[in-house]
């Protein structure tokens, strides 16, 4: 097992966008999100996606496979909770920090692509929270924890292509660490 094992940090990037989809209003499905050409209906439909994938990486499958965006899903807390019960399993065995996972930006073991997921996760709970107006639930502690890793893992140069970020957005120093989150990966805060 690594030295730092990802998973809590991970866990606590899925509990917070887990409430964040749960407390969705449907009437806010229609509302533009930060990412470019999602709804926020659209952003559920995404995370859900990113469930299987994280799922399917972590026990050696091509997340690949599973489309960039659900569709047909009726009831996205509900799908959500499924899929997060079969991540759950998935994640409880420390076999996966060691496990090699082919994923959209790299083959890397289990441990860091955990790492990876939790920066979307946090970065997508923002782009949600942002969207329904519901910033003050967010974890500034987990998105602090966070930042680090996400500036670690997106270089701040050669933007776009292979790297689907925005160029750097620029804030204070003093910004609060979930808008500096957002402003490294291209975002308005």
């Amino acid at each position: 097992m690594n030295a730092i094992d990802p998973r809590p940090l991970f866990v606590r990037a899925l509990d917070q966008a887990e409430q964040l989809v749960g407390g969705t209003d449907p009437d806010h499905y229609n509302l533009q999100t930060p990412c470019d050409d999602y709804d926020v209906r659209t952003l559920e439909n995404h995370l859900l996606s990113v469930l299987t994938r994280i799922d399917l990486a972590l026990r050696g499958g091509d997340p690949l496979t599973t489309p960039v965006i659900a569709t047909g899903v009726d009831d996205i807390p509900a799908s959500w909770k499924e899929r997060r019960t079969t991540l759950d399993g998935t994640i409880a065995n420390d076999a996966v920090l060691e496990q090699i996972c082919t994923l959209p930006w790299g083959t890397l073991p289990g441990a860091a692509a955990l790492a990876g997921y939790t920066g979307e996760l946090t970065t997508h709970a923002w782009d949600l929270a942002k969207a329904t107006g519901r910033l003050d639930e967010l974890d500034q502690d987990l998105a602090a924890q966070v930042l680090p890793i996400v500036r670690r893992s997106i270089p701040a140069e050669e933007r776009g292509g292979r790297v689907p970020f925005g160029p750097v957005v620029q804030v204070a120093d003093d910004a609060s660490p979930y808008d500096q989150l957002a402003a490294w990966q291209g975002r308005q805060p």
